[in-house]
């Protein structure tokens, strides 16, 4: 299981890299092997929009089960991902990467001190896993 030190997780298995007030998000590594090959994506916000921490913001479909994914920070949406439309197999090749689903300007930096660093999300996995 692949857990970047430089992200925060949610325990729904969203991860947020942040950089000055921008942020980007996605599920994590631990998230797209539980659900296994991911064969379709939703991104429900278009650019522009304004979510709170915690609403919704895709959908994911795999061979094995459905999975709603949630902002982990309230913001202004600013990009979604267009590629994961016809390739959402990316996620599961790339979850940290070019799996990235929504980029947005955080509304409340400090809603990042609610999520979880690496280590306790490694941690919080690891108890899920008795």
């Amino acid at each position: 299981m692949i857990v970047p030190n430089e992200l925060k997780y949610t325990k729904t298995d969203e991860w947020v890299r942040v950089e000055g007030n921008q942020a980007s998000m996605g599920i994590t590594d631990y998230a797209q092997s539980q659900l296994s090959d991911i064969v379709y994506v939703e991104v429900f916000p278009k650019k522009g929009d304004a979510l709170a921490q915690g609403k919704p913001a895709a959908s994911v479909e795999s061979v094995k089960a459905a999975a709603e994914i949630y902002l982990p920070a309230g913001g202004t949406v600013t990009d979604v991902n267009p590629a994961l439309a016809g390739a959402p197999e990316v996620i599961n090749k790339d979850p940290y990467g070019e799996g990235w689903m929504v980029k947005f300007t955080l509304s409340d930096p400090a809603e990042l001190d609610l999520l979880m660093d690496a280590k306790s999300y490694e941690a919080y996995c690891a108890g899920r896993q008795r």
